[in-house]
């Protein structure tokens, strides 16, 4: 990874990240402290003096939660550094979180489970825990991603070797919402791949806005970004669909993969229009077309930011700023066509059937009283249309100054004002050109454009078969047999005597071997084979990961010698697993939901009602004034109902969430 020290300013964001995040950590045990108060004690004045803590803490919540919304729209930073004279694209934070400490649950687990040796799996236990490092601080390149990926495929052998499904190992995992700051805490490692995932989308979206925009082969890199942006974040989506970080939620995530393919399309009409937009009828017919598409995809990305339960999470601004692009680049999509009527007067030598079927293409219905063709015929006609384009124009441009003066955080990027009022400018000097006496006497309403596009969009999947890696506790053993869902009996020496040359078994499978046709009168079977053990090692040397043949040598080059085998036996685990395993989708397990993970369900009394369904995290004022915190104690209310209570927009969803 980078220099975590390194004072760039990408890593000062994410430092600051980090201490708002520990801001927000300590309001909500504040919050939680006071509305456990609350609900315990009757006196009059400590509710009192507790009700007005909780509002200067909600108080102290919203500030925190303004300034991470800062750091959110601090896209600057990420922006290439030449001098650019686009509107800035929107990247993702990284998710921060605490470090772990791996060494004695794994050693544990290594004695216990596979009864090794733990102290000869120090090095591989400190590699997991310095790549897991190094992906806090990732490089903002393909170095990164594939660095995230490596740990990512690494986690999945690290899950399938000492997370059981039976139990916790004892890792506690902590990982802060991208968007609000508040903590999730987990023993459950699918939090931790999600997260992971989550990183490398963000990471993609990082990479896409540095791409430099003034290039064709930079805003090539920059749409190929935010597609496999798209497509880990929708991958996530579908794959973790229980996870229980906001940031995470189904409908966060399907909004941030909206919010991707819109950057990526706006990418691709840049690179259209890299070379210069040439004043010609067919190709402002083409241009016009493809600006409205991009219009058209930041206005429902705007209607998605805007409904529920997303609205209360997503930062303000990049509501705010896709609404403002929306109007923008409808406003360019009448210039477009004002253009192609006040400019392009109908020649002798045009070809008035495929101008007509262009023209014809833009509108789903032209104005009432007008035809295409007498349209492209009739002077008069064409001015008024254009002219009509162009006050729709102007309205937009005028809108999206509007909203961007509105947002403190949007007004102060210098770049999005000074693009804006260029286009604004231009369109009034285009209506400024055009006869102004006929004015008052039109009446003719520019209608709708329909967008169409030439250039296929879509999510990227993530390639993760593309970077190989090794699995760190190779030593192990083939993980088909040793894994930590396979129990097996401790490893038995078994002392053998050939008689005759003759084993009295045979071997079978892949590595490690099974013992097969065992003789039950061999002096194998009297000194403890059975049938179906697995052979692990051979005169003291491991042999868990060699083949039938291979063995066989080793076994046949002792001679009449007495050799000492290490066999172990597999026992049925189907028992043993508990009843609440995860599900599987795409070949990955899901992540459980929190409300889920608690072990101690078969204690629950299922005759009870359920509980509502959690709500997602709000930080509106409604919310806030009626919330409760589950990080509360008991509740000392009588005859309150459980189900009935509302919960903190900072709420730990259940017991393995706490906060230590």
């Amino acid at each position: 990874g980078c220099n975590p020290l390194a004072e760039t300013g990408r890593s000062k964001l994410q430092n600051q990240r980090a201490v708002l995040n520990q801001q927000i950590l300590r309001a909500v045990r504040m919050r939680a402290g006071a509305e456990n108060l609350l609900r315990a004690t009757t006196n009059s004045k400590v509710r009192e003096q507790v009700l007005l803590e909780l509002s200067f803490v909600n108080s102290d919540l919203q500030i925190l939660k303004e300034e991470l919304e800062g750091l959110n729209i601090s896209v600057e930073v990420y922006q290439n550094a030449e001098e650019t004279f686009s509107i800035p694209l929107v990247p993702l934070g990284l998710k921060e979180t605490k470090d772990v400490d791996f060494t004695l649950p794994l050693k544990d687990f290594i004695l216990e489970h596979y009864s090794q040796d733990s102290s000869e799996y120090e090095d591989e236990i400190a590699d997991l825990m310095d790549l897991r490092q190094a992906c806090r601080t990732p490089s903002r390149d393909e170095a990164g991603i594939e660095m995230l990926i490596s740990y990512f495929l690494q986690l999945g052998y690290v899950e399938n070797r000492f997370f059981p499904p039976t139990r916790h190992i004892g890792v506690l995992f902590t990982w802060y919402d991208s968007f609000t700051g508040v903590p999730v805490c987990q023993q459950n490692l699918l939090l931790e791949k999600a997260s992971i995932l989550f990183n490398i989308g963000a990471l993609y979206t990082q990479i896409g806005t540095r791409c430099n925009r003034q290039t064709q082969a930079g805003l090539e890199n920059a749409v190929d970004a935010f597609q496999k942006a798209a497509g880990v974040l929708s991958y996530l989506k579908e794959t973790f669909t229980h996870t229980p970080s906001y940031d995470m939620s189904p409908a966060m995530l399907n909004v941030l993969v909206k919010m991707m393919l819109a950057q990526a399309r706006e990418c691709v009409f840049e690179q259209i229009g890299l070379s210069g937009i040439r004043n010609e009828f067919f190709t402002l017919v083409k241009m016009t077309q493809e600006v409205a598409k991009v219009g058209e995809v930041y206005m429902l990305v705007n209607t998605a930011m805007n409904q529920e339960p997303v609205k209360e999470n997503i930062p303000y601004s990049w509501s705010k700023l896709a609404q403002i692009k929306s109007d923008h680049y409808k406003a360019l999509a009448h210039y477009f066509i004002a253009t192609i009527l006040c400019d392009h007067e109908l020649q002798p030598g045009d070809d008035e059937e495929q101008q007509e079927k262009a023209l014809s293409q833009l509108y789903d219905s032209v104005p009432e009283g007008l035809m295409v063709l007498a349209v492209l015929k009739d002077k008069v006609q064409r001015k008024q249309l254009g002219k009509a384009h162009l006050r729709k124009a102007i309205v937009y441009h005028e809108e999206a100054l509007r909203v961007c003066g509105l947002c403190k955080k949007l007004r102060n990027i210098e770049v999005l004002q000074e693009v804006l009022t260029a286009a604004h400018k231009r369109s009034l000097l285009k209506y400024a050109q055009q006869e102004t006496e006929d004015d008052f006497l039109s009446l003719i309403q520019a209608p709708d454009i329909l967008s169409k596009t030439e250039h296929k969009i879509e999510t990227i999947a993530p390639q993760f078969s593309k970077v190989k890696v090794k699995d760190f506790f190779h030593k192990l053993g083939p993980l088909t047999v040793f894994s930590a869902k396979q129990r097996w009996t401790a490893p038995r020496t078994i002392r053998l005597h050939p008689e005759a040359g003759e084993l009295g078994f045979s071997l079978k499978g892949g590595s490690p071997v099974q013992v097969y046709c065992l003789d039950p009168l061999c002096s194998a079977a009297s000194a403890g084979l059975k049938e179906g053990d697995y052979v692990v090692s051979v005169d003291g040397m491991d042999c868990k990961w060699l083949g039938v043949n291979e063995v066989l040598e080793k076994l046949k080059s002792v001679g009449k010698q007495s050799v000492e085998l290490e066999v172990i036996s597999c026992q049925d685990t189907g028992a043993s697993l508990h009843s609440k395993s995860a599900t599987y989708s795409m070949g990955m397990q899901k992540t459980y939901s929190l409300i889920c993970l608690a072990m101690d369900e078969d204690k629950i009394d299922h005759t009870k009602k359920a509980p509502l369904k959690l709500p997602f995290l709000s930080w509106g004022t409604k919310n806030r004034q009626k919330a409760a915190s589950t990080l509360c104690l008991p509740s000392a209310v009588a005859g309150s109902s459980q189900s009935k209570k509302k919960l903190s927009p900072f709420t730990l969803l259940n017991s393995e969430s706490s906060l230590y």
